[in-house]
């Protein structure tokens, strides 16, 4: 897949991931790679910047496996930005979808 494609889809991802559950980064990969292939180096500066953006909330939460975890909650402010790039993205397809079959 083209990595600017690819780059612009896996923000609405994350956010709707986030959006059912809180997540921490490495996991989120995990579940990403299953359908996108994805680095932790792609997802890290996501996640850094929709934080930055208010969209998430970080918090700690301990580990049996190692070191405290870093999980990503999202907030209000997310949830609207969420479901405002889920209408452009459904937008989006439904008009590509059309020059598409148009052919």
């Amino acid at each position: 897949m083209n990595p600017q494609f690819k780059k612009g889809v896996l923000e609405l991802c994350v956010l709707s991931m986030v959006l059912k559950k809180d997540y921490y980064g490495y996991e989120l990969v995990e579940e990403i790679s299953k359908v996108v292939d994805i680095s932790e180096g792609t997802l890290y500066p996501i996640l850094r910047r929709l934080t930055d953006e208010k969209y998430f909330e970080t918090y700690l939460r301990e580990s049996n496996e190692g070191p405290s975890r870093k999980y990503y909650k999202i907030t209000k402010v997310g949830r609207d930005f969420q479901k405002d790039q889920l209408k452009q993205w459904n937008e989006f397809n439904q008009d590509i979808n059309k020059l598409i079959t148009k052919g």
